[in-house]
């Protein structure tokens, strides 16, 4: 095949490729699969795998913010599943800072919890953090205080890679308060009525003799 033949050939396969992008595309969601090997393959089911995923639209354009490569690979959605990452960090601290700079530095899909308010500190307090920021949970274990190298082997034990692999256009959700907000307007509660003293119970009924064992319902 000579260099003009081949390069019309190229030319044909990608528009027949793009074509076909944009006909199902209309009828259901198309899915752009990078496999481990670095070959690209195209379907309309995601995978189970651990294959990079990004969805298309309309004529082959990734969509929902995964241009770049948005989407987190299957190994870190399954990890966020089993052992979820969030960190809560309080106004000028500095160790909170260094805490934010490691889990960045790995690549740690996390969520931040802020502690500015005296409900916050409660809340705090109640999930056994005490009054001590930065606190790093790593799904059932509590971390107080930043040490790198112990929050380094508690993110090793889980699973979690050493160095990043989030695709670039990832971005980590914003920091939200601990405490959820009160509205200034909320009404106080009304005091609530002293309980009635509860009447007691008739006895139940002797069993019928062909229920000799006295199960009720």
């Amino acid at each position: 095949m000579n260099t003009i033949s081949r390069s019309r050939w190229i030319t044909a396969t990608a528009a027949a490729v793009l074509a076909l992008l944009a006909t199902l595309a209309h009828a259901q969601p198309i899915y752009r699969i990078v496999g481990p090997d670095g070959k690209v393959s195209f379907s309309d089911r995601p995978p189970v795998g651990n294959e990079k995923v990004t969805p298309l639209g309309p004529g082959g354009r990734a969509v929902d913010g995964a241009s770049g490569g948005g989407e987190l690979s299957f190994e870190l959605r399954q990890l966020m599943s089993r052992y979820p990452v969030t960190l809560y960090t309080g106004d000028d601290c500095e160790p909170c800072v260094s805490g934010r700079s490691l889990l960045s530095g790995r690549g740690i899909p996390y969520t931040e919890r802020t502690v500015k308010t005296s409900a916050d500190l409660e809340v705090l307090q109640r999930l056994g953090g005490g009054a001590t920021v930065p606190m790093l949970t790593i799904g059932g274990q509590r971390l107080k205080g930043f040490s790198s190298t112990e929050w380094n082997q508690y993110l090793d034990a889980a699973g979690y890679p050493a160095s990043s692999r989030l695709p670039s256009g990832y971005r980590n959700p914003p920091p939200l308060s601990l405490a959820p907000p009160v509205p200034a307007d909320a009404p106080a509660a009304a005091p609530q009525p002293p309980a009635a003293e509860p009447v007691p119970a008739a006895p139940p009924p002797p069993p019928p003799p062909a229920n000799p064992s006295g199960i009720t319902f």
